[in-house]
Order: C-alpha cells, then structure tokens, then sequence
C-alpha cells in the first residue's frame, strides 16, 4: 500500500512518505527534498511562513495562516535549514510574554471584548501551535520551549483546556459558557503534549484526551464554544489544521493508552469504512483556498489524505508489533 501511495504521490509527498513513513535517513533524500522545494505549491507556502507577522490572526480555521502553513511543511519533514522555515521561527522566537508564551499579531474587536487595535497576544486556540512549531524545528526545549508549555497546562481544568487569552485581548471570550472547554484548544494542547515525554502521560493530557472522546460519545447533546462533532465534523478533509475526524483522531492516535477504548474504536473504525479497495481516500470537505491541493478534490482520491490516515494507522499497529 505504501509503494503505491508513493507512485501516485508529488515529490513534496513523496519525501514526506520517506521520512515518516517508510523512516529513511533525511540525508539520503536530498534530490527529492531539492525537487519537492521547486513546488510552486511548497514555494507558495515557504513564502507565507517567511512574512509570518504580516497575516493577522483573526480566524484560526483559515488553513493558509502562517503557523498552519510552518506545521504543514514541519510536519511533512522539512526543517530550519530551509530559510524560509528559519526566518519563520527566528519571527516566533522574537515575541513573547514574561510566562514564555509565544505571540501572534492579532486584533480584536472592542464590541468583542479586545482594544480593536492590532497587537501581539495570545489565546489558547494558537499558543500551542506556536510551541509545538518550535518543538518540531528543533529548538532548544529548556530554555525556549518548557516555560511556556509548563504555564500554558497550568490552565488545565477537569473538563479540558478553557477559552483563555493573554491581557492584550481584554475581556475577550468566545460564544460559549465560562466553564466549558474550548474543543479546539482541548485538542491542540493535547497535540502539543503528546510531543512532551514529561507530559505525554500527565493527568493534563489524560484530561485533555477523556474530554475529547467524552464529546465523541455525546456529539448529539454538547456542543462547547459551537464546536460540533456531527455530520460535517465527521467528513475526511485535510490539512489536519481544525476541527475535524481525521485531525482528533490523529492526536488521539499519539496516545496508547486508548488504543483499546471503544470509543476511539468507533472514531478509526468510522475512517476505515471510507477506504476505497485499493486503500485510498476521497475527501469529502475541502478548504476552497487550499484548491490547488490533491486534497481539495471531491472527486477523486487524494494522495495526501491517505497519508494522514495511513500515519493514524501505523502508530496503532505499531504499538502491536
């Protein structure tokens, strides 16, 4: 199933498959890293991460922000040695508050509780991302990484992770009950933390995961801060960059010890039944800015989409072997 995923895959794919699912040496793919970065997609999108500041951060749904496009290209294996991907991070590194929470450029509305004036700030629906960018780049864990990550579970309740900003946004909240948790920022954290071998079994993560199969098995009766997981939720789409199946189970794939909980079952068995019978996947929603992808194509299979659920897949047979 991999050699043919990689036959039918673009080079910037193709590496990615090397590198995270066949495990070869980053050294031994060096002509195809090079023929993967004269895509004029990857260009187009090193070129976004490079003016990372310049984008405002207004709709952390929007799949072309600058941090959505680093942790696409960090996550299919490219690293600081590209210098966009550098320039990148060098822009996050610059910017931070005194817990070592990394900012974004943003601007809320004063009728939504912010100054209406655009500033560097946090919420907990980007900051993980941020850190998790770092991680992923390879920057020094102690000294840039761990503060930040050690303040940002101190907000952990026993439900999951808040909606919650830094004082630059004011009285800012988003439209749901004060002691709900935020979905996307449950899930995001719980993403960041599986990264974290202090962490990836702390009682922060083990909420974090309950809270996200707890909304599964009630997805009919609690919808926190507007975030379903109905019919829509429950369509392939990639990137794994928001609310959807394929990204929740992909972070709860990072944990094995729901590997047998049935309610994760029910997610990855959900995913499996919409494999076609040579073991590829059509999404069934798409992000109209991201068009030139294989993965925004309705009618046909995306080479990309495959990967993520072949990766969803591998970390649970690996833990059989």
């Amino acid at each position: 199933m991999i050699s043919e995923l990689y036959n039918r895959s673009e080079d910037w794919l193709k590496y990615a498959i090397q590198i995270n699912l066949l495990h070869s040496p980053k050294e031994d793919q060096s002509e195809l890293l090079k023929s993967a970065l004269q895509d004029e997609k990857i260009q187009q999108a090193l070129q976004d991460v490079a003016a990372y500041h310049k984008t405002l951060v207004t709709n952390h749904k929007n799949p072309i922000l600058p941090i959505q496009r680093l942790l696409f290209l960090l996550d299919l294996g490219f690293g600081v040695d590209i210098p966009e991907i550098k320039i990148a991070t060098d822009e996050i590194l610059a910017h931070k508050d005194e817990n070592g929470v990394y900012l974004s450029m943003t601007n809320i509305p004063k009728h939504f509780g912010g100054t209406g004036e655009d500033t560097f700030s946090w919420s907990l629906c980007d900051a993980p991302s941020l850190l998790l960018a770092l991680f992923q780049a390879g920057v020094d864990y102690m000294k840039h990484i761990k503060p930040g990550v050690d303040y940002l579970v101190s907000l952990c309740r026993e439900n999951g992770f808040p909606c919650a900003v830094s004082a630059e946004l004011g009285k800012f909240r988003g439209p749901g009950r004060k002691d709900d948790c935020c979905p996307y920022a449950t899930l995001i954290m719980a993403d960041l933390l599986s990264y974290m071998p202090e962490y990836r079994d702390s009682s922060a993560a083990r909420i974090s995961v309950e809270s996200l199969l707890d909304l599964w098995v009630n997805s009919l009766g609690r919808h926190p801060y507007l975030f379903y997981m109905g019919t829509d939720f429950r369509k392939l789409k990639a990137p794994s960059c928001w609310y959807d199946i394929v990204s929740v189970a992909g972070v709860l794939s990072k944990y094995s010890f729901i590997y047998t909980d049935p309610r994760f079952l029910e997610m990855i068995d959900l995913i499996k039944r919409k494999q076609d019978e040579n073991g590829f996947f059509t999404p069934e929603s798409i992000y109209i800015k991201l068009k030139d992808w294989d993965f925004s194509q309705k009618k046909a299979t995306s080479p990309y989409l495959t990967y993520l659920c072949i990766r969803i897949f591998e970390r649970l047979n690996a833990d059989k072997i």
